[in-house]
């Protein structure tokens, strides 16, 4: 119901029908990320079936180190976007992601195409 975060759900979910692809690709490890607190992440990763965790950033710390794409609506908010990090460096940023319920499957496709 937050205006300009439509599709957050969708990517989420994507990533979840898409989780054991992605394992197979080679992928460690996957996380969402949300400027929302840890137990409002916790309840969403809960209710949503995700096989992995939301972080918080709550305080905006990371959001602020890395310049994440943000908008306010009655705060800040994380834009939708995808990071591929292998040994701690960023190798692909997704962004924009639309559709959002589609982003996994071009994750998937760039992994594919860029085999580690």
């Amino acid at each position: 119901m937050i205006p300009g975060a439509r599709g957050c759900t969708p990517q989420s979910c994507a990533f979840r029908d898409h989780f054991a692809e992605l394992k197979k690709l080679g992928v460690q490890d996957v996380f969402g990320l949300s400027t929302q607190g840890t137990e409002y992440q916790r309840e969403a990763a809960e209710r949503l079936h995700l096989p992995f965790a939301i972080l918080s950033d709550e305080d905006l710390k990371l959001t602020r180190a890395m310049n994440l794409p943000t908008f306010e609506a009655g705060g800040t908010l994380l834009k939708r976007f995808t990071l591929v990090i292998k040994d701690g460096v960023i190798e692909k940023v997704f962004y924009p992601v639309f559709p959002p319920d589609r982003n996994a499957g071009d994750v998937i496709d760039w992994l594919k195409r860029n085999p580690a």
